[in-house]
């Protein structure tokens, strides 16, 4: 992670974007006019403090406004006058929207004047026939009538007009308005119909259910539409989240134990799994029991009825109810029940728990002069306003994606959210990538991007295609697709140099069938490109001779799981013979020849009888014994399993410093042949706090405080999370460490510390695409769920029995877990 964000954040201050030109001069005003775009335009006199600030935002909304079809732009009066518009005095504190050639509204400045507030007006003036406004509740009841069974509606309150929660009700409204009837107010009886207190609201959105059949819920008001509470601050992208939710079925109805049922897929991946049990004998109460909690739990959990008359289910009897985190997918907690109400309180608690940390983190967070999560999107957010060149990337959709994969024998595909740091950032990694293959002339890869915010079928691979992949879980992720092949995850660094070596290996067939001597040499010492002539290549080469020959299809597959990653060769029969003979190797073997070990000769491993093994032994016959710790590598010496023998480093002031750290190095390196087999259960390695200077962060987080250097540290422990250090005042010799790792082994030894488990986290908190990117938390409200409406008292029922669950009248606020870690 390190690494990436030292890319991002060099790429983002080198000048990586342009900025958007948006001054037009009166020829081009009319030009553009007569074309019929629709065009919002400040047209400039005498230009104040206050005009000043405008324009600065009139700047900022341009690329805002071009993603719905709308060009900003300004005319300076004062290089060439626009007879209708510079003349009169009054016209410089007044926007114009034009649309089909033709003034269609003016805006005073005090109404648009920031980005938000720009962006709104001008998207609601656009949709005031899609986007109601209503002020009184027989309005809205009118308004309910009209949609029931045909349109689900949308209804949400903004406290004034112009504000960040307006502006994401509008752009939600310009993509889903032919789906649902959205409804905007400010406040009034209909807010008091909702139960609500107007002072106790910043804004707020309800989902009603008016396509829903009024038999599902027997208890709400017949002229009513059921509604559900938005527990979110209605930003864009929570919105999007919570109307795919609202999409989701009521209750699903499952055959097999909870644990075999899969986690919810994208778009619902961060949404609890709730599930309650049926019997034969009452199976229609049964349903009736879970419909009516799934209204209690709409907006906050999925509900699964699991019929027990099915063999696939053998949990046993004793449990009523089951649930399943986001955070912990693979794991299903199983309860016994006397009330539905116990299942509720259960989620009321947690999300409390959630609010509760939140608030705590909130003055920490707002300390750092008001940044955003992390420093990836903190400088995304600072170049929002500049434009990026996606020429160079094809754009896949679900009509296009069979078509565009077809013609070309290699296609790169990131699939990214818009509103998601790490993807906009990584995305003009992807887009330098292009066209680095671009001008070196590199026409068998095809680079495309897909956005899975609009196209979520096939993000969610619901798409019909000749080569399947799983669903989009993560983002951004990048997936290489062959025709006739299965999709290969991208598992690199999220960086131009990383994917770029990555993408001119894939391109090499893997593996190579070597026929010749002058093959095998070209293989073995040549680089097959010049793109590839700056990086360190690691090759593997099977030895078989017959094909196919047990362990050769092994081999063979292996080597797919390693495209992109390693050179792979498979010699011939004939060769194999004279292959062996020359070098007293015996067939069939894997010979690997690791990037870092000089001439030509490799390490030999055994035929293994499966791809995950050989896999694990490639991986580890490619590390270097005495690694360097690098981002880059991290990630393979953690995959090995064993515990971490870290030496830290500083950086050398003169020729003594290096000479020192080059002696700690020899010393390392008699450890490993001093300690033998012994040894062979810790991974060794050493980092350099001047090449990584995050490794400062890392010994400090292990120790509690700076030690001085060189520091000795061994952690990630099989048995334990214990850390320890290696005695500061005693020298680094190989007999010492020994002796050290003895005591440790033996208990005698203090720990200096503990590993945070799922702690060890970035200091600022991921992007997460259902968590709110840069709002204040407005408080929460008790959602008016429609088995509440005409009820007076609760009831509490038994589970067992079948009967209505108790009533919850507590504030149900939003499970949000933080599902984002580090290494």
């Amino acid at each position: 992670m390190w690494a990436c964000l030292g890319v991002f954040l060099l790429w983002m201050n080198s000048g990586g974007y342009t900025l958007d030109q948006i001054e037009y001069t009166p020829a081009e005003f009319y030009k553009t006019l007569h074309l019929g775009k629709m065009m919002f335009v400040y047209f400039e006199q005498n230009v104040s403090p206050t005009i000043s600030l405008f324009l600065v935002e009139l700047e900022k909304s341009a690329e805002a406004l071009r993603d719905y079809g709308f060009l900003v732009g300004k005319v300076s009066c004062e290089k060439e006058l626009v007879q209708e518009y510079c003349t009169e005095e009054r016209y410089q504190h007044t926007a114009f929207l034009f649309r089909g050639g033709k003034e269609f509204l003016s805006f005073d400045l005090d109404t648009v004047f920031d980005v938000n507030s720009i962006v709104s007006e001008v998207l609601f003036a656009i949709l005031r026939e899609e986007v109601k406004y209503v002020h009184t509740d027989a309005d809205l009841l009118s308004m309910e009538r009209a949609a029931r069974g045909k349109r689900d509606i949308v209804l949400g309150y903004v406290r004034s007009l112009g504000t960040r929660e307006h502006r994401s009700l509008m752009e939600t409204a310009y993509v889903y308005g032919s789906k649902y009837q959205f409804i905007l107010i400010t406040g009034g009886p209909v807010l008091k119909q909702l139960g609500v207190k107007e002072s106790s609201l910043l804004s707020g959105v309800w989902f009603l259910h008016c396509r829903v059949h009024c038999g599902l819920m027997t208890s709400m008001t017949p002229e009513r539409c059921p509604s559900t509470l938005m527990r979110k601050v209605p930003s864009t992208l929570n919105l999007y989240s919570f109307l795919q939710l609202m999409e989701a079925p009521l209750v699903s109805e499952v055959y097999v134990d909870p644990s075999s049922v899969p986690p919810p897929q994208f778009p619902y991946q961060l949404t609890p799994q709730v599930f309650l049990f049926s019997r034969p004998a009452t199976q229609h109460l049964d349903m009736d029991v879970a419909t009516a909690l799934a209204w209690k739990l709409r907006g906050l959990a999925l509900l699964l009825l699991v019929h027990r008359q099915s063999p696939g289910v053998k949990t046993p009897e004793e449990y009523n109810a089951a649930y399943r985190l986001p955070e912990k997918s693979s794991e299903v907690t199983y309860l016994t029940l006397h009330s539905l109400s116990d299942l509720l309180e259960l989620f009321i608690t947690q999300e409390k728990e959630v609010e509760e940390e939140e608030d705590e983190d909130e003055e920490e967070e707002d300390s750092h002069f008001e940044r955003l999560d992390d420093e990836i999107a903190a400088t995304v957010f600072a170049n929002r306003a500049n434009f990026l060149d996606t020429d160079s990337v094809a754009r896949l959709t679900s009509e296009n994606f069979h078509t565009e994969v077809a013609q070309s024998s290699l296609t790169v595909a990131l699939f990214y959210l818009k509103w998601d740091a790490v993807s906009m950032a990584f995305l003009n990694s992807f887009v330098e990538v292009a066209e680095r293959l671009l001008e070196s002339e590199v026409d068998d890869v095809q680079m495309s991007v897909v956005d899975c915010g609009e196209w979520t079928d096939l993000c969610a691979a619901q798409v019909w295609t000749d080569i399947p992949f799983q669903p989009i879980t993560a983002f951004p992720s990048v997936l290489l697709f062959r025709p006739q092949q299965p999709a290969q995850l991208y598992r690199g660094m999220l960086g131009s140099e990383a994917l770029h070596r990555f993408i001119m290996i894939s391109r090499i067939k893997s593996p190579l069938l070597l026929s010749t001597q002058e093959e095998v040499t070209s293989f073995l010492q040549e680089v097959p490109h010049p793109e590839l002539s700056g990086y360190r290549l690691d090759r593997i080469l099977g030895l078989f001779r017959t094909h196919p020959e047990p362990g050769s299809s092994v081999f063979i597959e292996a080597t797919k799981s390693l495209g992109g990653e390693v050179l792979s060769g498979l010699l011939s029969d004939e060769l194999v013979e004279k292959w062996t003979a020359e070098h007293f190797v015996d067939s069939p073997a894997v010979l690997v020849f690791p990037s870092w070990r000089t001439g030509n000769h490799p390490l030999i491993l055994p035929v293994s009888s499966s791809v995950k093994e050989l896999l694990t032994q490639v991986r580890a016959a490619l590390l270097h014994p005495l690694p360097e710790l690098t981002v880059e590598n991290l990630p393979s010496i953690l995959s090995q399993g064993k515990a971490l023998l870290l030496l830290f480093v500083g950086e050398e002031e003169d020729e003594i410093g290096w000479r020192q750290n080059q002696a700690l190095l020899e010393e390392m390196r008699s450890l490993l042949e001093l300690g033998g087999e012994k040894m062979e259960r810790y991974q060794t390695c050493w980092i350099h706090l001047g090449h990584t200077p995050a490794g400062m962060s890392v010994l400090e987080s292990y120790l509690g405080t700076l030690p001085p250097l060189p520091a000795l540290v061994l952690t990630h422990l099989t048995t334990g999370d214990e850390i320890y250090q290696y005695p500061p005042s005693t020298p680094i010799l190989a007999s010492s460490v020994l002796q050290w790792l003895q005591k440790v082994e033996d208990g005698t030894e203090s720990s200096a510390g503990l590993l945070r488990g799922d702690g060890r986290s970035p200091a600022f908190e991921f992007y997460d695409f259902l968590k709110v990117m840069d709002m204040q938390e407005p408080d929460y409200i008790e959602p008016k769920t429609p088995s509440e409406e005409g009820e007076e008292e609760d009831e509490e029922v038994s589970v067992e029995e079948h009967l209505v669950a108790e009533e919850i009248t507590e504030d149900v606020s939003d499970i949000s877990p933080n599902l984002h870690s580090e290494l």
